[in-house]
């Protein structure tokens, strides 16, 4: 498990770079991330090669985890978990759904990962503070960033193994080279950086410098063996597969790999679409318009006028869809980014508007008005979005918890089209992709 202290901490550039050197070394690595993301698990797999999938104590049963992290851990050298924010923060008081759980849970060392900005031997407080505290986690090592000159790098690691007895395993000096670059809803995503792969290649080479990657990986080795669920086979359709869309384009990139994986499960074949430069659409018999940032596209996807007309005629003539987030800000009429006005599918009423604070951020628990629904509740998800859908039609879901569309609702139901903010990940909403599956049957 590779965490921090707290947010911005170095622990995604420490596990890109571990990702790299282990994989270029010859080793099988397997990224996860904990809770819910869409973007680190991108910049993993450009590190290792290999999907990244997420485990979300919060939003996962803890036998799902369990079996998620045995069936893609099979065949594979080391697993490398990146948590998330801070080692010990959570939504619970006892941190059950913090990173140092989820460690707890899979019995993983810990791979501290502490910005050393301003400090020297006030450091080993810190360690000391997160040894401590409950869930307590087995603290297996320290790597230190940002670190100025030799002198604060001697005194931090004299203090830290003195004090605490956990080792520093490197230091990692401040290059501006290697630091991938925030921005709201965490990091910019891997499509839209084109020096992603530079500084990926570039906390490679440090940490193959600064790091002893022998004495991490011993602390890889050191983790004790799991009693795993034994796997069950997955539960697949039978019949003809039904051809359903996918828009997966630099514009819409937030796709779980377990739910398009489930939606293959559930007796669908994917047709991945390009909504910024297909002029036309395949016969479908379902969509699926996951989030994104389409923002930063939005010139593109109002120009690409054939593309967007087609859409709004398929939605229209009842094509059943699922559209989250950046899905549901595409099939607006318009939307206002940054003075940008653009002229979007137009297939939902209202304009989309943007603003520099969050207007949705974290976990959401909803369940549907209609009891006959075909997805009933208690559903978990999760949002992030600074926008807002004006005006909000009647929701189609009612939250116990999060924004949404405003007024404790989210979801809508236009013809076959669901659209609203929720992201809903298959591992925590089971029902959801053979649900989505059979109700585009019912309207073949």
């Amino acid at each position: 498990m590779i965490s921090a202290p707290a947010k911005s901490g170095g622990k995604t550039t420490l596990t890109l770079g571990l990702a790299r050197a282990l994989s270029e070394a010859g080793e099988r690595v397997r990224c996860f991330k904990k809770g819910p993301d869409y973007i680190d698990p991108l910049w993993h797999k450009l590190a290792s090669g290999m999907d990244s999938y997420n485990l979300d104590p919060w939003m996962m049963e803890r036998s799902v985890i369990l079996s998620s992290f045995k069936r893609r851990s099979q065949g594979i050298d080391y697993t490398l978990i990146e948590g998330n924010h801070g080692l010990h923060d959570g939504l619970d008081l006892e941190g059950n759904f913090s990173t140092a759980g989820l460690a707890g849970l899979l019995k993983c060392p810990v791979l501290l990962s502490i910005n050393g900005a301003g400090m020297n031997r006030g450091v080993a407080a810190l360690v000391l503070g997160q040894m401590m505290m409950k869930p307590k986690v087995n603290l297996g090592g320290v790597v230190l960033s940002r670190v100025r000159s030799p002198r604060q790098e001697s005194k931090m690691i004299q203090a830290i193994e003195h004090h605490t007895g956990v080792p520093v395993l490197g230091v990692l000096p401040d290059d501006p080279k290697m630091a991938v670059t925030e921005r709201h809803l965490g990091l910019v995503p891997v499509s839209e950086d084109p020096k992603a792969e530079q500084r990926v290649a570039k906390a490679a080479s440090l940490v193959n410098k600064n790091l002893d990657l022998q004495k991490i990986r011993i602390l890889a080795q050191s983790a004790p063996a799991l009693s795993l669920p034994n796997l069950q086979p997955k539960k697949k359709a039978t019949g003809p597969r039904l051809p359903v869309g996918v828009i997966r384009d630099q514009a819409f990139t937030f796709y779980y790999p377990e739910n398009l994986e489930a939606l293959e499960d559930s007796g669908a074949e994917l047709i991945f679409l390009d909504a910024l430069k297909d002029q036309t659409i395949p016969p479908l018999a379902g969509l699926y318009i996951g989030g994104g940032f389409p923002e930063s596209f939005l010139p593109e996807l109002s120009a690409n006028t054939s593309f967007k007309t087609e859409l709004k005629n398929r939605l229209t003539a009842g094509l059943p869809c699922w559209a989250e987030c950046g899905g549901l800000i595409y099939l607006a009429e318009r939307a206002y980014f940054e003075g940008q006005e653009a002229d979007l599918v137009g297939f939902l009423a209202g304009e989309i508007s943007f603003y520099k604070k969050p207007v949705g951020y974290g976990y959401l628990e909803m369940e549907p008005f209609d009891k006959n629904f075909w997805l009933q509740g208690p559903i978990k998800g999760h949002e992030f979005h600074y926008s807002k859908l004006d005006p909000a039609p009647k929701g189609l879901f009612k939250l116990k918890r999060g924004v949404g569309l405003g007024a404790s609702q989210d979801g809508m139901q236009i013809k076959n089209c669901f659209a609203g903010y929720t992201h809903l990940h298959a591992l925590a909403v089971p029902d959801w992709a053979p649900g989505f599956m059979n109700f585009i049957r019912s309207q073949a």
